[in-house]
């Protein structure tokens, strides 16, 4: 649903806020037109494929409502593939089957709340007769739970890229991926006829806040994930969109739509659409709008109509993108949704947090997550942990010793038994602390396991070590040897505890130096604090792309020739978080580039450092392309004198808000542009020391 507009890329989002919720919406029709205008030859092979697709829909249809065509139930295998960057969209198995839950009630007529549909359109309230069941077998015959987790920096940009990381043959599994941003988006899903050309785009992007109704999401966000599942199935907005050659398409409630296009479904009255939920809302000369209708923006999605059930089953009985092969019984017995795998299939767990802080008294909550079958023992060994053992199966663990420790669980079904020990799983941090100013430059730092440092990796690859190949001053930095690290690994750095208590103006700086392997290089190393010894991380700097890069490109493994190839990033503390618990860290995610190294760590003070460039990577832009308004979204971590101007080419001010006071907090701005003539523009925020720029495309109304 529309969030950012990214004039540069081959995505086009918007976002619109609603006043209460600020939901996102499905981005398909944007995302669609976008990459047809940059790919003229894929373009004509979807006119062809929508072409024949329509055709053979229309006479489907025709034959369903003549009864030629007798319904029956459609199974679609599903596989889950969580990306994630160890964070929040790391959500849970329970809250991915409660969406998927809620997708087979909202297709076949079971949702509880259906009672509340407007009365003209219970008539039309279909059962669609399709099913989605998470797949059992992965394409290599394996047993899996149908749930992938892969971590990838690529789950914060949330664009097609992400099937570039894994991909389950799309004429088999319907392939979902949960992210972080879907691309600024709810989500977003190919059409089949584009998904017939670009096999490999084949699949539907979510939002981890938009699937299922508990952890990270609710009821009402929860309905995306079918709206998606729509799209998939060849339905358009239900107000219609690009269903003519030359790629135009309407947005959601656009005053001055031509109601003469509509979503080619005969029983979805022609409409402007609804982006909220007003159930007399009425558009096109109707009496009532089906405001409900699952592939309306309303979030008060109900249903699908008789005339939109058909076109699914039109979609699933053609052969353009293999939609014909899903729910065919050799493929739901190949992937396991029929005759599932018997017997013990995987041990494994997962935790809270893996990271704690001696006296704490932060316990660990492990939870069980083995499959497939039905686990009569459970048995945890927890080295160096409070119990040691446990019979339970989602047990709390305490531990007060420094040190890292392995976890092992063992599962039995009475017969089988299936085991699985995760080594250094465990971390525990010393609860030293030190007070301001601290500097760091590693001459005299020997470990990085100890009292002063302490390094956590999660995977068993690489991880953070004292080097004196390099450093910015003296003999010695700490480096991550990231030339052989494979894509999505993740290690962190951590300081010791600080007091910062009576500290004012307080700022962290250090040098880094990194060179990029090959131009699809995107590491990214960011820096975040904590005001709580592990707990409530905050990111203060994130450095990817152009912002890490100190050297230019090479194919080695990059070592820093001189101080040249070293930059220095800087960031306030806010005062807020000046307490005696302040700890920060380094995280690096890996996206098999080149080494990075670390050097001249500083924690004082000095007012003349700006946070604007942090403000800048979080800032929001949108519409744009924009005609007579643009709004401006950003957050701030601390209290701050801003001026907003509109810059022409040649850098002369167009418009200056002039210095205006922002608290600390997420703001949104709405600029005028009616003045100003189309071109090329841009928006310029500056502070009393530093400034940053973002491109502005005005067009006419």
């Amino acid at each position: 649903m529309k969030k950012i507009v990214l004039l540069f890329f081959v995505t086009f989002c918007a976002q619109k806020f609603i006043a209460q919720e600020n939901l996102k919406y499905c981005g398909a029709d944007e995302l669609r037109i976008a990459t047809l205008k940059k790919n003229p030859k894929i373009a004509q092979a979807v006119i062809k494929r929508d072409e024949e697709l329509e055709a053979f829909t229309q006479k489907y249809v025709a034959d369903f409502y003549n009864k030629k065509t007798l319904s029956a139930t459609y199974i679609i295998p599903v596989v889950f593939h969580v990306i994630h960057n160890w964070g929040i969209e790391n959500i849970s198995d329970a809250q991915i089957l409660d969406g998927l839950d809620i997708l087979n009630k909202t297709f076949r007529k079971q949702l509880a709340d259906t009672a509340s549909i407007v009365s003209a359109f219970k008539p039309l309230h279909a059962d669609c007769d399709i099913e989605f069941r998470v797949a059992q077998l992965d394409p290599n015959g394996n047993c899996t739970n149908g749930i992938n987790r892969i971590a990838s920096s690529l789950t914060t940009i949330g664009d097609h890229s992400v099937k570039s990381i894994i991909h389950w043959p799309p004429t088999k599994y319907l392939n979902v991926y949960i992210v972080s941003n879907a691309a600024g988006l709810a989500g977003h899903c190919v059409w089949p006829a584009d998904a017939d050309s670009i096999p490999l785009w084949d699949g539907i992007v979510i939002g981890y806040n938009y699937i299922g109704s508990i952890g990270t999401s609710n009821y009402t966000q929860s309905v995306a994930f079918a709206h998606e599942c729509g799209h998939y199935l060849n339905l358009q907005h239900i107000w219609g969109g690009n269903n003519v050659p030359n790629f135009y398409y309407y947005p959601c409630a656009n005053p001055n739509k031509d109601c003469n296009v509509d979503d080619l479904v005969a029983d979805t009255p022609p409409t402007i659409g609804w982006q909220s939920c007003n159930l007399s809302g009425a558009s096109c000369g109707n009496a009532v709008d089906n405001v409900q209708n699952t592939m309306d923006y309303s979030y008060c999605n109900r249903m699908f109509t008789y005339g939109q059930k058909a076109r699914m089953q039109a979609c699933l009985n053609s052969p353009i993108a293999g939609r014909n092969n899903l729910w065919q019984t050799a493929n739901l017995i190949a992937t396991g949704v029929l005759n599932p795998p018997g017997g013990l299939c995987k041990a494994d767990f997962t935790s809270n947090i893996n990271v704690v802080c001696q006296g704490s008294g932060t316990p660990i909550v492990f939870t069980n997550t083995s499959y497939n079958g039905t686990f009569t023992d459970v048995l945890w060994n927890f080295p160096g942990g409070t119990p040691s053992t446990s019979v339970s199966s989602n047990p709390n663990v305490s531990y007060a010793t420094p040190g890292t420790y392995d976890v092992t669980l063992k599962v039995k079904n009475g017969t089988d038994s299936v085991e699985v020990t995760k080594v250094n799983f465990i971390s525990v941090l010393p609860a030293t602390s030190t007070v301001y100013p601290f500097t760091e430059g590693f001459e005299t730092t020997s470990s990085l396991n100890g009292l002063e440092w302490f390094s956590n990796s999660f995977d068993t690859i690489n991880n953070w070590q004292l080097n004196t190949s390099a450093s910015y001053s003296g003999t010695s930095s700490v480096m991550l040897n990231n030339y052989t690290s494979p894509a999505g690994t993740k290690d962190e750095l951590f300081s010791k505890m600080l007091n910062l208590t009576g500290g004012s103006g307080l700022y962290v700086s250090f040098k880094y130096a990194y060179a990029k392997k090959d131009s699809t290089s995107n590491d990214r190393l960011q820096l975040y604090i904590t005001n709580n010894c592990n707990n409530n991380w905050l990111q203060r700097i994130n450095l990817t792309g152009t912002a890490l890069e100190t050297a230019p490109m090479q194919s080695t493994p990059f070592v820093p020739a001189s101080t040249n190839e070293w930059k220095q990033a800087s960031v306030i503390i806010p005062p807020t978080w000046l307490t005696a618990n302040f700890r920060f860290k380094f995280v690096y995610t890996s996206s098999a580039g080149n080494n990075v190294y670390i050097d001249d760590i500083n924690l004082n003070v000095n007012t003349g450092i700006s946070d604007l460039d942090e403000m800048s990577s979080t800032f929001q832009l949108f519409p744009n392309p924009a005609t007579s308004i643009v709004t401006l979204g950003f957050k701030l971590t601390e209290s701050k004198k801003l001026n907003i101007a509109i810059l022409n080419l040649l850098g002369q001010t167009i418009y200056s808000s002039g210095k205006e006071n922002y608290s600390d907090g997420e703001h949104t701005i709405k600029l005028s542009l009616r003045d100003i003539s189309p071109g090329m523009y841009f928006i310029n925020v500056a502070d009393d020391n530093n400034d940053f720029k973002k491109p502005l495309v005005i067009i006419s109304n």
